[in-house]
């Protein structure tokens, strides 16, 4: 979330930025209600500074009566003390649902627009789009002539967005996972494989509504807990109320782990198949860095996505993703988008983003620089190596072949002991 200080001494700034990522807040009524909370928290002090004064004079009272009168005093501004603070907790209720509803600010280079078709193409990737001299099928139809995915199963033991993954689909998931970290491991991230469940407060100090109408997140019931949508609710929750030395920074991790999202909404030909599921498995990045460091650390985790995807040959392009299009706690964030020739498009494979310290604050994660006194706010990103679903849909559909058989990435060989998936 935003500095509070920030905020009121920059309201228009932030209003106008709320518009631009087309989220209805109320930052006037915030400025009201922030203001009046700092007049209540002062009375309320300055009425327990009074108390606690009268309190040390009762027992030099001279006599009974006027120790009665200085207990009486003192009751009487602690119950004023009290109902200051009922009216302080009731503004503070209506003050911090408005403050984490305000998104994070927004880099100055970030395209304005309303959605993701105003995101702006920045580059491409090494590998052109293939010529195919035969009509190229979807990855449902592949996967149904290789024996490969079982929506139908997953649809009966689970319901809708669910499914089994069968014979070398198991292996290109698993090749998929072990190439990623392995890339990421010789560059210096930390492997961690996170819990699947988080607790709420976790979930809303990375940015994630955990509960009503607008969520996609699958909470367990009578419990504090829910299921991850992504590893960066647990990376980033693994510092949550800690310090650390400034001279330990940047941490740098990445997590497999399982993702679940209810994906509310969802629907469509673009979502057909592994594209927009219930349940997959991804490889996250997560880093915590010192402030100045965080814009280059966007870049280096940019180039890490980029990297794995030159490497497996998939076409792709990387775009700057619209005000519109951007999550609350992100300050700036690049698409990877690869070419899908079943649907004859672009879709979106991987996401980094700066979230500064927006994320850092709603869960106290903080540094210390040696030396000086007090602490700060840590700076934290994330990105997505490979997410396995739409990462084995793309080597699907853009590796198959005319005679129904899908060749196996070179760099992924090595894993799955095998060059081509045949029935």
């Amino acid at each position: 979330m935003l500095d509070r200080k920030f905020i009121l001494e920059n309201l228009e700034l932030v209003r106008q930025n709320c518009v631009n990522r087309n989220v209805d807040v109320d930052v006037n009524r915030f400025a009201e209600l922030e203001t009046r909370r700092r007049e209540l928290q002062a009375e309320s002090e300055e009425l327990n500074r009074r108390a606690n004064e009268v309190s040390k004079t009762i027992g030099k009272a001279k006599d009974e009566a006027e120790r009665n009168a200085r207990k009486e005093e003192g009751k009487a501004l602690r119950e004023q003390k009290a109902e200051i603070d009922q009216k302080l907790s009731e503004i503070c209720e209506e003050l911090d649902g408005i403050h984490m509803a305000i998104p994070n600010m927004t880099h100055p280079d970030a395209p304005i627009g309303e959605d993701d078709k105003s995101n702006l193409e920045l580059m491409r990737g090494e590998t052109p789009i293939r010529e195919f001299d035969f009509q190229p099928l979807d990855h449902v139809e592949l996967g149904q002539k290789l024996d490969l995915i079982d929506f139908e199963a997953g649809a009966r033991v689970t319901g809708a967005g669910f499914y089994f993954l069968k014979n070398e689909a198991v292996l290109l998931d698993m090749a998929l996972q072990m190439y990623a970290m392995n890339i990421l491991i010789k560059e210096g991230f930390t492997p961690m494989s996170t819990p699947d469940l988080a607790k709420q407060s976790i979930l809303r100090g990375t940015g994630f509504n955990p509960r009503g109408n607008e969520t996609q997140i699958y909470s367990i019931a009578d419990t504090d807990l829910s299921l991850i949508a992504t590893a960066e609710i647990p990376l980033g929750g693994m510092l949550s109320g800690e310090v650390v030395d400034s001279e330990l920074l940047p941490l740098k991790f990445c997590g497999t782990s399982h993702c679940f999202r209810t994906e509310a909404g969802a629907a469509g030909k673009a979502s057909r198949g592994l594209y927009r599921v219930h349940q997959f498995s991804k490889v996250e990045m997560f880093a915590f860095t010192l402030p100045e460091d965080s814009e280059a650390m966007l870049y280096h985790l940019r180039e890490m996505e980029m990297r794995i995807f030159d490497g497996l040959k998939i076409p792709y392009r990387v775009v700057d993703t619209s005000t519109g299009d951007l999550g609350g706690p992100a300050y700036r964030k690049f698409d990877l988008e690869a070419w899908m020739p079943g649907r004859g498009d672009f879709g979106e494979v991987t996401s980094t983003s700066n979230c500064t310290d927006y994320q850092a604050r709603r869960l106290n994660a903080r540094y210390k620089v040696k030396g000086e006194k007090g602490t700060k706010f840590l700076h934290t990103l994330n990105g997505t190596a490979i997410a396995i679903s739409r990462g084995m849909l793309a080597v699907m559909e853009n590796y198959q072949q005319a005679d129904g058989s899908i060749v196996v990435p070179e760099v992924l060989r090595p894993y799955m002991g095998m060059d081509v998936i045949r029935r």
